[in-house]
């Protein structure tokens, strides 16, 4: 379905034809004035200079060409050259009408969709997640369903750090505090236990006990890395333990993800790509990629346009370990592999943006993927507290991402039992519900790439632009829309009222917000266009006799209005990862 502001500059651009003038002069945008128009057009004041003619004389013309055109009910040329134009109601309102029938409202797939794997969430197992997995979940997840809305076969990976130190720390601490468990004795012959020998709770305090030992004790940081080294080699022992770790931390990661609303399709590590280490470590030797530095073989990325430095890529240390970076490097390997994507988009804080610009052009330069492969890093910025710097627990420690779920649960349950918003068992589900959106919606009406300050306040209110007053508009119109019987196929007519055709040309400009989402893989831009449509649908409720109108017809075309309004809004949230309650 073609986009309404392109309907109407192919309407101006046939009449700049029409009057003797170049039809690309006739490119329309959205009034900069509303009080005057609802559309303008420049194009005559550049296309003067062509024609030696002065602006108004050009708009004039133009603007006799369309009189007529049942596009526009208003067509005014105003000095020194602007065109103005109002919409004709009767053709807004059938635009209006396609767009309620059309498939996903009329928004264009992408010509070009594929398979798009996005690497999100990147939890560290046998550690809790904190406030700083929040951001890369919650932007991860709605770029993932923009990705999917466009038509791309999208596969959300966790990435989990299961492969390294921690491991070790781990495992050495265990044996100091059970040495008789069997996983350290080097001649048991199995089967080892299927039930772990800890809970979720133990690791939570043996690894940063574990770490920060690490750091004053010599011996056990030296133990911890001897650990992971027979771990990686295949100890039985090590192994048994390890698939315990992953067993009860996955349990744990799905539950909180969960509560985010957070849904990985695949679970996989850094474990996973350790296979493909060795042939791909091969393929850059035999290209002539790897040059020894200081005992390291390296990938020299830099590059004769680069402005500034770019360091090499680290393959492999002088003591044979791999890095950060060649664990990257197979998971692409594994990832060509296993699911041939057209694009790579790894949602990971910004300050690793050297990392991936490194680990890209290294990938490029080993033809680990084609030129037609995209990767992107699409890195976001800190949530701050309200005194700018990082957001911290009132101890000052890094707050556990449940217990900041918890927080917000209880600030908006408080809120809706003071309330009486709903009773019963109504209360849980619609607390969750609400909590959910204002912490999502507080996060993602901000660029990615911003630091924002959190303000519990601020983002759990029920007005100004927050998730819930978004999630009020909604169930407002759910509460009309239940007294009004089968709606669904009531057909959008002529607005009657001013308030009425704001609410429908807002409609229009879904197509934009969505695209620009899409391109830029920036969810804010979605948070900014529905808080802007939810705007005009509560003044539309507040200035129209919806349920009181007694001219049935005119009552039947409100009633459409409001319903393709509501289901424009829940698909909205839907892309950006929470619902509506039933009642508010």
């Amino acid at each position: 379905m073609e986009k309404l502001l392109n309907l109407i500059s192919e309407q101006v651009s046939a009449a700049f034809g029409a009057a003797g003038f170049d039809p690309a002069c006739g490119r329309v945008t959205v009034s900069n004035r509303p009080d005057l128009c609802e559309y303008q057009c420049n194009g005559a004041m550049p296309a003067a200079k062509t024609y030696h003619k002065a602006p108004i004389q050009i708009a004039e013309a133009v603007a006799a060409a369309l009189a007529g055109n049942p596009a526009f009910s208003e067509v005014q040329a105003v000095k020194p050259g602007f065109l103005n134009l109002r919409l004709n109601p009767d053709w807004l309102a059938a635009y209006l009408e396609s767009m309620r029938t059309a498939e996903r409202f009329g928004v264009a797939a992408d010509p070009k969709a594929g398979t798009v794997v996005i690497d999100y969430g990147g939890a560290n197992v046998a550690k809790p997640l904190h406030i700083g997995h929040l951001r890369s979940a919650i932007i991860g997840e709605s770029i993932k369903r923009i990705q999917h809305f466009f038509g791309n076969e999208t596969i959300g990976d966790t990435h989990l750090g299961d492969w390294g130190l921690q491991m070790g720390l781990v495992i050495a601490a265990l044996q100091d505090r059970q040495p008789e468990l069997c996983y350290f004795d080097p001649d048991f012959a199995g089967p080892y236990p299927e039930e772990a020998p800890f809970t979720i709770s133990d690791l939570e305090e043996i690894y940063p006990a574990a770490s920060a030992r690490s750091k004053v004790d010599e011996a056990f940081a030296a133990r911890a890395h001897d650990a992971t080294f027979e771990l990686q080699q295949g100890r039985p022992g090590y192994l048994a333990l390890w698939k315990h770790i992953m067993a009860v931390s996955k349990a744990d990661l799905h539950k909180n993800y969960g509560r985010l609303g957070v849904h990985f399709e695949v679970w996989l590590g850094e474990s996973d790509a350790q296979s493909y280490i060795p042939s791909m470590i091969d393929r850059m030797r035999e290209m002539g990629l790897l040059v020894e530095s200081e005992g390291a073989q390296v990938i020299e990325v830099q590059e004769p346009t680069d402005t500034k430095e770019v360091p090499p890529c680290i393959i492999m240390k002088s003591d044979g370990a791999t890095l950060y970076a060649t664990t990257d490097l197979a998971t692409i390997c594994q990832r060509m592999e296993t699911w041939k994507p057209d694009r790579i988009l790894y949602v990971v804080d910004k300050r690793q943006s050297l990392h991936f610009e490194q680990v890209f052009r290294a990938a490029r330069k080993a033809a680990l993927v084609g030129p037609e492969t995209e990767l992107r890093h699409i890195g976001y910025g800190t949530m701050n507290g309200k005194d700018g710097k990082p957001f911290k627990t009132r101890a000052g420690g890094v707050m556990r991402l449940e217990t900041l779920i918890n927080e917000i649960t209880d600030f908006v349950r408080a809120k809706v039992e003071e309330n009486k918003l709903v009773t019963g068992a109504d209360v849980e589900d619609t607390t969750a519900k609400i909590a959910l959106a204002a912490l999502k919606y507080g996060d993602l009406m901000n660029a990615p790439t911003k630091d924002y300050i959190f303000d519990l306040d601020r983002f759990a209110a029920f007005e100004g632009n927050t998730g819930p007053y978004i999630l009020y508009t909604i169930v407002r119109i759910k509460s009309i829309l239940a007294r009004c019987g089968a709606w669904e196929e009531l057909s959008i007519a002529a607005p009657e009222t001013p308030e009425a055709k704001d609410l429908m040309l807002a409609l229009t400009r879904l197509p934009d917000a969505l695209e620009l989402a899409y391109r830029d893989c920036a969810p804010n831009a979605i948070c900014a266009y529905i808080y802007e449509l939810a705007g005009y649908a509560n003044k539309f409720y507040h200035e129209t006799r919806i349920l009181a109108e007694e001219d049935k017809q005119k009552q039947q075309g409100y009633i459409a209005l409001i319903g393709l309004t509501k289901r424009v809004l829940e698909t909205c949230i839907d892309l950006l990862g929470f619902s509506a309650p039933e009642k508010m």
